[in-house]
């Protein structure tokens, strides 16, 4: 099978067009597509199919805009919604937080990184400098930000080595001393006696919160808040499929296990050091204490006037300011390697929904440098709105994002479902696939899968939707904020929910009144 799923037989011209005969997956499909060729490189627009020979299709090449197509090119058939307006105010604070704030200070601009971790004003800015860079990058095109997000991770494991070597070598005693001397200097905190006022200030937040022991109870509670974190790198590691090999199943399984396999590694070494060094009790107070100040819990600025970004508190244990900023430079690469995530899967969606049909098709074309602008307009507008009701917290939107993450497990709840009844409801299509093979005791190993991640999903959104009433006596807003008790999160996600039905009903509706049936359409999907 070629490694990109569709393969560019021959280009004839006929009556003044180029005519492209392809095979490989999704070539038969109806209406019209681009087609990604040399691993991305390239990209042609593609018409509805005109001729058939054998496993084999003609369409149309409406223009290339990227590349040469020719004959032996490997590619995929693609396209570029919006879901992910609310995310960038998240990325926004990631931005701050991560790289602003700590390097401010770093350079001796302590006023300027004080106001920078504020509310409001702060934020909103921080998330147009998001917005900007995004879109910078995915106007440069995939095979630029590629490089830019290689380079970026590379940049940050070294970061993340300095980073635990430092924790894993240093003292308890050499931290405090770092930690009060610089955070003066970076942030005019008082010079003596912060380690003490900082630990009181999240005792006082109720951070409590043990690395090791608690009962069974205690970890199932945990549970959620750990899959919350890990949702993440989960589905960033799935747009790795977007750029390369997305239809090859064994690629796409590696990406997600080693990304899931890395992150909890790290995750616990990088535990492990800070409690060596820093303290463990110590972290979760010091944020605890940002936390509830920021949240709006207390109105008492903390110690500690910023969040404690663990790579900041780990280039305090030197006193050489220039290897502190160079650990500040190589950790902040890690928001520039993932902040393109924010809107690479979303403008491919909308593309594609307009390939589909489902969306004008004036929100699919491509400035002459092969970037979808309208698609791009139709997530940055929205989301400088959502910034500002975000970062000013209008009418309580702030807790709106909390749904955020929450949307991505329902996602793969829907997705667990479909993997479950995949073998049953479209037969043909599953045996003719290389996993048909794989079973437990007779049972597709698609459907065992499915049951195991989907009843671990079912656990965790009853926990986050039944939260308070489960674990805190009904007592808002419980442990986690996202329960049915948040009404602003719970209206707006079916809120969303009920634009993306209103969108596809609509739509379907229209195509259907032109003589286009989307069902016959969308009935199957060709084994080839």
């Amino acid at each position: 099978r070629p490694e990109e799923g569709v393969f560019v037989e021959r280009v004839e011209q006929s009556e003044g067009e180029a005519i492209a005969w392809l095979r490989g997956r999704d070539v038969s499909l109806p209406g019209r597509y681009s087609l990604l060729f040399d691993r991305g490189t390239g990209h042609a627009r593609l018409g509805e199919v005109c001729g058939r020979s054998g496993s084999s299709v003609a369409r149309p090449v409406l223009a290339v805009d990227r590349g040469r197509l020719r004959p032996g090119a490997n590619g995929r058939i693609t396209g570029w919604w919006f879901t992910l307006w609310l995310w960038t105010p998240v990325y926004g604070d990631m931005l701050r937080q991560v790289v602003i704030v700590p390097l401010l200070g770093a350079f001796g601009m302590s006023g300027q990184a004080v106001w920078f971790a504020g509310t409001g004003t702060p934020l909103f800015v921080s998330s147009i400098l998001a917005l900007v860079f995004v879109s910078v990058v995915i106007m440069l095109g995939m095979k630029t930000y590629a490089r830019i997000q290689k380079f970026s991770f590379y940049a940050g494991v070294v970061g993340l080595a300095i980073v635990i070597i430092l924790l894993l070598t240093g003292t308890p005693e050499a931290f405090k001393a770092g930690f009060e001397a610089n955070s003066a200097a970076y942030f005019g905190t008082q010079t003596s006696g912060l380690v003490d006022a900082t630990a009181e200030a999240g005792i006082a937040a109720g951070a409590a919160t043990p690395l090791t022991g608690g009962s069974l109870g205690l970890v199932m509670v945990t549970l959620p808040w750990l899959v919350f974190f890990n949702l993440w790198p989960n589905w960033g590691a799935t747009l790795y499929g977007e750029v390369r090999g997305a239809t090859d199943y064994k690629r796409n399984f590696a990406g997600m296990a080693w990304a899931l396999g890395a992150v909890t590694v790290l995750g616990i070494v990088f535990f492990l050091a800070v409690s060596k060094t820093i303290g463990w009790d110590f972290y979760q107070q010091a944020n605890g204490a940002w936390w509830n100040y920021y949240w709006g819990y207390t109105t008492e600025v903390p110690p500690l006037p910023v969040w404690p970004n663990p790579a900041m508190l780990a280039a305090f244990l030197t006193n050489n300011r220039l290897v502190q900023i160079v650990i500040l430079v190589l950790m902040s690469f890690w928001w520039f390697g993932w902040a393109g995530t924010l809107f690479l899967s979303s403008t491919r969606v909308v593309f594609a929904a307009a390939f589909d049909r489902y969306l004008p098709e004036k929100v699919a074309e491509l400035n002459k440098n092969g970037t979808p602008v309208n698609a791009m307009l139709l997530m940055v507008v929205p989301a400088v709105v959502v910034s500002y009701m975000y970062a000013y917290n209008v009418g309580g939107f702030i807790s709106v994002t909390l749904a955020a993450t929450q949307a991505i497990a329902i996602m793969y709840f829907g997705t667990s479902i479909a993997a479950i009844v995949l073998p049953y409801k479209k037969k043909d299509l599953y045996e003719a696939s290389p996993i048909a093979k794989m079973k437990v005791a007779g049972i597709p190993l698609i459907t065992v899968a499915g049951l195991i991640f989907g009843g671990f999903l079912l656990f965790l959104l009853v926990e986050w939707f039944f939260d308070p009433w489960l674990n805190t006596g009904g007592e808002a807003p419980g442990l986690y904020g996202i329960s049915l008790m948040n009404t602003n999160s719970v209206v707006f996600l079916l809120a969303t929910y009920g634009l993306a039905a209103a969108l596809y009903y609509g739509f379907k509706s229209k195509r259907k009144s032109e003589g286009i049936d989307m069902d016959k359409v969308q009935a199957e999907i060709p084994v080839e």
